[in-house]
């Protein structure tokens, strides 16, 4: 067995992970997993810039997660940093403060090594189902990007692209509730962005969709009618196209208070899960899904799979 520790900073929360793997029998033995929303990509749209505040809020994680890591005795460090730290014109100031406090440097990586990780995360344990035909779709929806993944055992097609839940509410700034105008200017967004992920991905031909990360979590537990997120419960939980179709249309309808007191709802999700759910429905609308495998396994499981 080795002690790993992986961390994923992506745009609106940096999550970490310390495991105890082993590559000879598959075995990833979670010890402490754990997430802050920081907004790192707060403003980055616009701006191009990561925000002070947001660096600080990001930094002030870090020093959290490493006296975790310390506390575990963790042996190895992998730290992946995704769509807002890829976009940013100042992310060596990123860079300088994650390694003076972990050690590590923050890998930058592409939106296709964020897929790779991604579907290894999710599918690894699918392996040997029988109810789950293949090829999967695995589908990543992030703050700021979107990863897109078709394969079976192995990745088959892979994409990135920018409709991610906090750059689509940046960009749009949906009111509560959200008007006509706005709902329509996001989908035509998120379909050219399904237009773009078509060139190369075939995901239309996938015959299970797997879902990743908080929008979809979210979107699984207010389907579950949970009082407290669970995510025992959660894990592999079968949402189908009306459910989804129907928390959708329900949460562009509320306000920002009746979004707020959703039990599983994450304070800091609270503004933009209308545009994270409508990236889920739009994609199973378009792929022809029935329903989607939500997943609590994801990135974070794929990066510690590639340090052990």
């Amino acid at each position: 067995m080795t002690r790993v520790a992986a961390v994923d900073c992506g745009t609106n929360s940096i999550r970490l992970l310390v495991a105890d793997a082993d590559p000879e029998t598959g075995e990833l033995i979670e010890l402490d997993r754990r997430m802050i929303i920081v907004r790192l990509g707060q403003g980055v749209d616009r701006t191009g810039r990561l925000a002070p505040e947001a660096l600080e809020r990001t930094f002030a994680a870090c020093r959290e997660y490493a006296d975790a890591i310390k506390e575990y005795g963790a042996e190895k460090i992998r730290f992946v940093a995704t769509s807002a730290s890829r976009d940013a014109s100042n992310r060596d100031e990123f860079v300088r403060g994650v390694l003076d406090i972990l050690g590590v440097e923050p890998e930058v990586i592409t939106g296709e090594q964020e897929a790779e990780f991604s579907f290894t995360g999710a599918t690894k344990e699918l392996t040997g189902r029988t109810d789950l035909e293949k090829p999967y779709l695995v589908v990543d929806i992030g703050g700021g990007s979107t990863e897109f993944v078709v394969g079976d055992g192995h990745v088959r097609a892979a994409r990135s692209v920018d409709i991610g839940c906090v750059r689509l509410t940046e960009r749009h700034a949906p009111s509560s509730p959200a008007t006509p105008g706005q709902i329509t200017a996001i989908r035509a967004d998120i379909d050219a962005a399904l237009d773009v992920v078509e060139e190369s991905v075939p995901i239309t031909g996938a015959h299970t969709l797997v879902g990743l990360a908080g929008s979809v979590t979210t979107v699984a537990g207010i389907a579950l009618d949970l009082e407290t997120y669970d995510s025992a419960a959660i894990h592999h939980a079968r949402i189908s196209l009306e459910q989804v179709q129907e928390i959708t249309g329900a949460l562009l309808n509320s306000t920002h208070d009746e979004r707020a007191a959703i039990p599983v709802m994450h304070p800091g999700r609270v503004d933009v899960i209308t545009a994270g759910a409508l990236v889920l429905l739009t994609i199973m609308q378009r792929t022809g899904a029935r329903e989607v495998v939500v997943s609590e396994h994801d990135i974070l499981d794929g990066i510690a799979w590639s340090i052990a």
